[in-house]
């Protein structure tokens, strides 16, 4: 995910985060206005593309392919790995939300 995916998504949770508490609307830094499912199916598709590429990466090592550097290839996995973990968390705090929406009373 690029820093500008991230910040977006923070500033789409803040806002939200502002809004359930009641309190005033936090606007976002871009003015751009994107919509908050359009940047998370964005950073789902950037987890998958790395975790595609790390293993392409890796059968490319095990083939012995002179490209497949394996600096290169524990680095993708990692990268693959930190991404994959982010999205997780990002993940588990949205359920969490919307369980204390669910669970607020009328």
């Amino acid at each position: 995910m690029s820093d500008v995916n991230i910040s977006q998504v923070i500033s789409q949770l803040r806002s939200m985060s502002a809004a359930a508490q009641g309190g005033a609307e936090v606007q976002p830094q871009s003015g751009a206005g994107v919509d908050f499912s359009v940047l998370l199916k964005s950073a789902v598709e950037k987890v998958n593309d790395n975790q595609q590429h790390a293993g392409k990466m890796v059968e490319a090592y095990e083939r012995g392919d002179t490209q497949a550097d394996l600096t290169e290839v524990m680095i993708d996995l990692q990268k693959a790995r930190v991404s994959f973990q982010a999205m997780v968390e990002v993940r588990n705090k949205l359920v969490s939300a919307y369980q204390d929406v669910m669970n607020m009373s009328i």
